[in-house]
Formats: C-alpha cells, sequence, structure tokens
C-alpha cells in the first residue's frame, strides 16, 4: 500500500529517519509498517530490531526494502502511534505534523531492555529513559 504522504528518508539525530514532505492532519493514517513473517528462531529469541508481534503468535521482520516505516525513529514525545488491526500494523498521526518534520512513535520499554539498555536516543531526552 502507497502511503497517502510523501515521505522520505533523510539523515536524524539517530541516523536516518522518516521525515514527510507536507502536513499531515492528527488522525490520519500515515503508513503501514510491512515485512516478512518472521522464523521460529526470530519469534523464539525476539532480538531483532525490526521485529513487531502482530498476535499473540505471529510476527513480521520489518527489515525489507519496501518497508521505508522502518526508519521511523522511536520518540518519548512522538507524533505518531501503531495500531494493530487484524494483523497488520497502521502508522497513525496523534497530532498534526509539519512539513520537514520527523516521524516518531514509542517503542515502548521491552524494546528499550532488549536493544538501548534503557539510554534513549531520542531529541526529547538524549539519555536515560524516564
Amino acid at each position: 500500500m502507497r502511503p497517502p504522504f510523501q515521505l522520505t528518508v533523510l539523515r536524524s539525530h539517530s541516523g536516518r529517519g522518516l521525515f514527510t514532505k507536507e502536513r499531515i492532519p492528527k488522525g490520519s493514517f500515515v503508513i503501514e509498517y510491512v515485512g516478512r513473517p518472521a522464523t521460529a528462531k526470530q519469534m523464539r529469541d525476539n532480538r531483532g530490531k525490526y521485529l513487531f508481534w502482530t498476535s499473540d503468535t505471529t510476527m513480521i521482520d520489518g527489515n525489507v526494502p519496501e518497508n521505508i516505516a522502518r526508519f521511523i525513529n522511536h520518540s518519548c514525545a512522538p507524533n505518531c502511534e501503531v495500531r494493530l488491526h487484524r494483523r497488520r500494523l497502521h502508522v497513525f498521526a496523534i497530532r498534526t505534523i509539519q512539513p520537514g518534520e520527523e516521524l516518531s512513535y514509542d517503542y515502548g520499554d521491552e524494546y528499550f531492555e532488549l536493544h538501548l539498555a534503557g539510554f534513549c536516543r531520542c531529541a526529547k531526552c538524549d539519555g536515560a529513559r524516564s
């Protein structure tokens, strides 16, 4: 599914990020997070940075070229949220997002424990997660 807004991958405070080229109104669908089915080992280990549970028993690996949503970075003050609907991951704007602004959502505590050892690199924190 093609995103309804013009988005681009650019340099960000944490490497690369996904930015909007146009205004995105609050409540709008922004993009779908897509991927291939995760392997049994990936689900058991739950260690990949692009893994997303889509049900209690299914997971996708979003580290695929067609998934530009994988470039959405974490923020403790995000402008988006991910909603699960029928095993599909949709990103929605939780406030109006201005042209040139980086898209972000809160990755959650489990991700921090597994991948960032409690150190938040978002623009709000740039340090320990609160």
